[in-house]
């Protein structure tokens, strides 16, 4: 068995985590800290860190990692784009991922999004707590009967997909594979312009690549119908955040949610109630009555986070014992 450092740990990590260990009986460190350069040498001597979404796993922090001892990166997450593969592969260290948890937890997160920022509930609910009970400024839409839009369907977005039919949308798909089984429910797959053109609510659930980089940028915001609404809870860097504001300001965009954001790493997972974000394009975000942000939570259920803890330890525990059972290695090819 082997110490594991386990960075960016809150305590809800270290419940889901000590009860996995249980039956696989590592050293676990839980570490507050943020992996970054100026954080790498408090994991000195440890064959394996854990990280999260917001770790710095750059090419110098890989070195440095290396040169201490490090073999093995296990991310509990599903996303690797915070990793600098090539760097990995050349100093030797495995990288392995948490490909699925509970998909169900962010799909179920995208529609509460959905409900509570047609039906402002989040202004609402602050109204009634100051003994405001005017409706002006309340006004949604019926969602039944609206055109829904869901970029990838992956296991996530296959569920977004399917509760927005539930809910009597007519919904719309883009992906390079088609899931014959919402062909079956009567979704449309289309290609990126035209769900731009025909969706009320559009739904970003694919993964940040290269391709997918500001998916959503000032032409993708032409193309969309007027007083759309957007919904984000993939990866922050799908949106270009300046270009939606603009589309916010015009009325382009009537509604927006998002559950990441692209500069996320620096506010995101810590209370910073008591100091001055100097972040202006976020600070900017928190000025429209019709943005619903919510940070970086649609994972965090107790399924999920057993599942995050679960898959990890048994893939250090598979990768170290050179056992048959699946490991989830991330390569420069995944």
């Amino acid at each position: 068995m082997a110490e594991i450092r386990i960075f960016s740990a809150k305590r809800y990590d270290h419940e889901g985590f000590e009860r996995a260990n249980a039956s696989h009986g590592h050293t676990l460190t839980f570490l507050e800290p943020r992996l970054e350069l100026d954080t790498v040498g408090l994991a000195a001597g440890a064959p394996v860190v854990c990280v999260f979404v917001n770790d710095d796993l750059s090419a110098p922090v890989i070195e440095a990692l290396a040169a201490a001892g490090t073999t093995c990166i296990a991310l509990r997450c599903a996303g690797f784009n915070n990793v600098d593969l090539a760097a990995a592969e050349h100093h030797g260290i495995t990288v392995v991922r948490v490909p699925a948890y509970s998909p169900n937890a962010v799909a179920e997160h995208t529609l509460a999004l959905i409900l509570a920022l047609n039906r402002r509930i989040h202004r609402a609910y602050n109204r009634v707590r100051d003994l405001n009970f005017a409706l002006d400024g309340l006004v949604g839409f019926d969602v039944a009967g609206k055109t829904a839009g869901v970029v990838g369907t992956g296991k996530i977005g296959t569920i977004v997909a399917r509760l927005l039919w539930h809910l009597r949308c007519r919904v719309v798909a883009v992906d390079s594979w088609h899931d014959p089984h919402l062909v079956e429910l009567g979704v449309e797959y289309v290609d990126l312009d035209t769900l731009f053109a025909q969706s009320d609510i559009i739904s970003l659930n694919c993964p940040l690549t290269t391709e997918t980089h500001h998916l959503i940028d000032a032409d993708a915001v032409a193309k969309m119908r007027d007083e759309v609404m957007l919904v984000n809870t993939g990866r922050g860097a799908l949106i270009d955040t300046e270009a939606v504001i603009d589309g916010l300001k015009r009325g382009k965009i009537g509604s927006l949610a998002l559950d990441v954001y692209e500069e996320e790493g620096r506010l995101f997972f810590e209370d910073r109630s008591h100091e001055i974000i100097d972040d202006d394009v976020f600070a900017r975000l928190l000025t429209f009555p019709n943005v619903l942000i919510t940070a970086h939570q649609a994972f965090l259920t107790r399924e999920a986070l057993d599942a995050i803890a679960s898959t990890t330890l048994d893939n250090v525990t598979n990768l170290l014992s050179g056992a048959a059972s699946p490991v989830h290695v991330v390569s420069d090819t995944t």
